[in-house]
């Protein structure tokens, strides 16, 4: 969960499950890394009109992804746990008709609960985005993915390719 606000660039809260190895090689205030990834696709060398001019096509991989670096802080303390919950579970109930909240749980199988998770704060230092949407393609090969995505039954395909109509380089060809 992003809590923008906090830090210069966010902190992001989260937990692990205690039985989950992971949380036991990170260190007090070393150096974490939080990927998130957006829609991303195979991209096939016959959506490109090129490969009729030319054949000089490859397949490919386009892709959205941003990583967020920063010193991880684990949390154990009761209380703390309760409110990262809270606040995670408050968020995503809040659109339901009837929103479940951290209260509604018997109090002796919450503490159970929290007692069987671990939670981190990671407060970001660093965030790196990177798109590969074939910006290095000729409108007309980018038109061609476009087409390609769109027609595809796979929602990350379709995904993809409303993003690239939104954000791609159109117009923009290195040869």
């Amino acid at each position: 969960m992003l809590e923008p606000d906090e830090g210069e660039l966010g902190t992001l809260y989260g937990h692990f499950a205690r039985a989950n190895p992971h949380w036991r090689e990170l260190r007090e205030d070393s150096e974490a890394l939080a990927v998130f990834s957006g829609p991303d696709a195979y991209i096939s060398p016959s959506w490109y009109p090129a490969k009729a001019e030319h054949g000089k096509v490859v397949p490919t991989w386009n892709y959205i992804a941003v990583h967020a670096r920063g010193p991880v802080q684990l949390i154990e303390e009761r209380d703390s746990l309760l409110r990262i919950v809270s606040r995670l579970s408050d968020r995503h109930e809040a659109s339901r008709p009837q929103p479940w909240a951290v209260g509604d749980a018997p109090a002796d199988y919450l503490d159970a609960m929290l007692r069987a998770i671990v939670g981190f704060a990671l407060p970001i230092r660093q965030l790196k985005g990177k798109w590969k949407l074939g910006q290095n393609r000729s409108p007309a090969d980018q038109d061609g993915v476009r087409q390609g995505l769109t027609a595809s039954p796979e929602p990350r395909d379709q995904a993809l390719a409303a993003r690239m109509s939104t954000t791609n380089c159109r117009g923009t060809h290195r040869a």
